[in-house]
């Protein structure tokens, strides 16, 4: 993977959004959520150090923290 794979962008505000990728570096892929801001308008993305990074190892761990808090946040909806 030469350059990031871009898996979803969220909008957090008209200047912020938050980047879900995948990443390389130094042969070991990784899962990255980082905080990009914008002062032009939207016309150039520029990541801050807000962000995580993520191994494979790591996947299930999160993989089961979002889905407990999935199913907390759901039934507190309804």
């Amino acid at each position: 993977m030469a350059d990031a794979k871009i898996l979803a962008t969220i909008e957090r505000s008209e200047t912020e959004h938050l980047q879900i990728s995948l990443s390389e570096y130094k042969g070991t892929s990784y899962l990255n959520m980082r905080i990009f801001f914008t002062n032009d308008g939207g016309a150039t993305w520029i990541p801050t150090k807000k962000g995580v990074t993520f191994t494979a190892e790591q996947l299930d761990i999160l993989t089961e923290a979002i889905e407990e808090a999935k199913q907390e946040l759901m039934a507190e909806a309804e």
